[in-house]
């Protein structure tokens, strides 16, 4: 819905990527002035429509539109993006359901390097519903020790010194610098901002950081191509389900 820069580049990318791999994708670009009624008519005609398996809105949605009552508008069997509260739900307590796809995305990252979670302290620096929230259960379902740090966490460098995995998810440009980062941690930068320069970054200062890391995620080119990924994961998921 709307305008929004950042979503027009995000829903671009979707498109391609269903493209490049043989899904069908269905755009509905909606003005801003539409209505909460409009938009879940709408999406109580793709949930009753046999050949969609997956939905998403793409957030953020206009102020006049609940964010919340969109999401659980979605049937949860159709949910691409995983945040339903019934899957949110089934992540919480251990069963099967379509996961976010940006903590799964680093998820696969992490397995991508052999990296063994079991007994390892981890920080997840943000504890937002997409990322934060479940990025942590994830973790903890892999054994780890897991600390969520935030905005109002006291004396975050200590905290983030102790981690063997450092998760940045909080949005802010280069918040976590060289030194706040363990020697050979493994550091996943979920961070999408603009520098002083207008430059893309993360929350990570990677230069700097690579110095000290184990291994780190580039920003852009790390979690965002993972997160559409999972996004198509989901939605191959969902069709196995239902054909199952």
């Amino acid at each position: 819905m709307g305008d929004n820069p950042a979503s027009q580049v995000y829903v671009r990318n979707k498109i391609k990527a269903c493209a490049d791999t043989s899904i069908q994708s269905f755009e509905y670009r909606l003005p801003a002035q539409t209505t909460e009624a409009e938009l879940l008519a709408l999406i109580d005609r793709l949930n009753r429509d046999d050949s969609v398996d997956g939905i998403l809105v793409q957030l953020p949605v206009p102020r006049h539109i609940s964010e919340a009552r969109i999401i659980a508008a979605i049937a949860p069997e159709k949910d691409a993006d995983g945040f339903h509260p019934i899957n949110v739900g089934n992540l919480v307590v251990g069963r099967p359901g379509f996961l976010p796809c940006t903590p799964y995305g680093v998820m696969k990252m992490i397995d991508s390097t052999g990296y063994d979670l079991t007994g390892k302290r981890a920080v997840v620096v943000g504890r937002s519903n997409i990322v934060g929230k479940p990025q942590a259960l994830l973790l903890l379902r892999r054994n780890a020790t897991v600390t969520v740090a935030h905005s109002r966490t006291e004396n975050l460098a200590e905290v983030t010194r102790e981690a063997d995995v450092l998760i940045a998810a909080v949005g802010r440009a280069k918040l976590i610098k060289a030194d706040m980062i363990k020697p050979g941690a493994l550091v996943i930068d979920v961070g999408m901002n603009r520098d002083e320069n207008g430059k893309l970054c993360g929350d990570v200062d990677t230069a700097a950081a690579m110095e000290v890391a184990g291994w780190i995620s580039p920003v852009p080119g790390g979690v965002g191509p993972m997160t559409i990924a999972m996004l198509l994961t989901n939605t191959v998921e969902a069709v196995e389900r239902r054909l199952a």
